[in-house]
């Protein structure tokens, strides 16, 4: 059983929610996020507060309505506080520019790789080896930040790529004769 679903989801001031029959909006001073809602979910709205139940005993229908809930609170969250992930390059050599929508990373290949980085997502380079990512939408800067992250993985014997700011790399031992 979905025990998440039953915590109600706080919707803080200034953020305003809108139900409907299959949709879910949320808008915030950050922006606006909307999401399609299954219909094995019952959406209530008490006061400042949003609660999820399943529609029926399904097993599929309890799983949904924690996943539901999930979600419209990393809504909540993105229109009201926003999302960032930090990667850093490691390496000699290695280095990030944001110009606009585009970042553009030397990673020690013969060819300088330019990301064109989506809408609603924003990049930052505060210095050449660190990368912000910012955004509202949690799963959008997750995946912005891991397509940057796939072009140069950290390799296993000297760290050198791509990684989360909290990344732990564990570096093997290099082979012996």
């Amino acid at each position: 059983m979905s025990r998440i679903a039953n915590y109600p989801v706080v919707v803080p001031g200034g953020v305003e929610v809108a139900l409907s029959a299959d949709e879910i909006s949320v808008k915030g001073p950050l922006g606006t996020l909307k999401r399609r809602l299954s219909f094995d979910v019952i959406v209530n709205r008490e006061g400042n507060q949003l609660t999820f139940k399943p529609n029926g005993n399904s097993k599929h229908a309890n799983a949904i309505s924690g996943t539901t809930r999930a979600l419209v609170a990393n809504m909540v969250n993105g229109v009201s506080k926003g999302f960032q992930k930090k990667l850093s390059l490691v390496g000699v050599g290695y280095r990030a520019q944001a110009a606009g929508a585009t970042l553009n990373l030397t990673l020690g290949f013969s060819h300088a790789v330019a990301y064109k980085v989506p809408a609603g997502v924003k990049a930052e380079t505060p210095t050449q080896t660190e990368i912000l990512i910012k955004g509202i939408d949690k799963q959008l800067v997750g995946q912005v930040a891991a397509e940057v992250r796939s072009f140069r993985r950290p390799e296993p014997y000297k760290g050198k790529g791509v990684r989360y700011a909290d990344e732990r790399v564990v570096l093997k031992e290099t082979k012996k004769k």
